[in-house]
C-alpha cells in the first residue's frame, strides 16, 4: 500500500497495487462489498476535476490503464492498471488524463453513503467520518494507520 499526500486533503489517497490478481469487475464487487463499500458502479472515470464532498470513494481497475490526476491541475497524476486499487479521501478531485485499453473500473462508496458530484476542486480541505472498514482489508486494513 502506499499513502500519497495531496495539497488540501484531509487524509492521503491509498494506492494498494495489484491488490486483486485476477482482476474482473464481479471480484472487485465482491470484495469492495464484502468489506462493506458496496459496489456502485462499473465504468470509467470522468475527464473533468470532480469530488464527492460527503463521502469517500474507492475505485478498482479490472481492465486497461487509466492515468488519473488528483488534487487538481497541480496535483498527483497516477497509472492504476488491472488488479489496482485506489481510495480517495472525501474531497479529493479527481479527473481522468489518458486512457489505455478498454477501460473498466469498479467503483463504490462506504455503506450508507449517499454521494454527491461536485465539479472542480474543494477550496478547503473535507474531513468526514471514517468508514467503518478498510475497502480492500476490511475493519483492520491500513487505511485505519494512515486516517486519523
Amino acid at each position: 500500500m502506499i499513502a500519497h499526500r495531496l495539497d488540501g486533503v484531509a487524509w492521503p489517497l491509498l494506492v494498494y497495487p495489484a491488490a486483486i490478481a485476477r482482476p474482473t469487475p464481479q471480484a472487485f464487487e465482491e470484495l469492495f462489498t464484502r468489506n462493506r463499500w458496496p459496489a456502485a458502479w462499473r465504468n470509467g472515470v470522468f475527464p473533468f476535476h470532480h469530488y464527492h464532498s460527503n463521502s469517500h470513494e474507492v475505485l478498482g481497475v479490472y481492465e486497461g490503464e487509466v492515468t488519473v490526476q488528483f488534487g487538481g491541475e497541480n496535483g498527483l497524476s497516477l497509472t492504476a492498471k488491472p488488479g489496482d486499487v485506489v481510495v480517495l479521501p472525501a474531497g479529493t478531485a479527481h479527473k481522468k488524463l489518458a486512457a489505455r485499453g478498454a477501460l473498466g473500473v469498479v467503483g463504490a462508496y462506504p455503506e450508507g453513503s449517499d454521494p454527491d458530484t461536485c465539479r472542480g476542486v474543494p477550496q478547503a480541505a473535507l474531513r468526514i467520518s471514517l468508514p467503518a472498514c478498510d475497502p480492500v482489508f476490511g475493519a483492520a486494513g491500513p487505511l485505519f494507520e494512515h486516517w486519523k
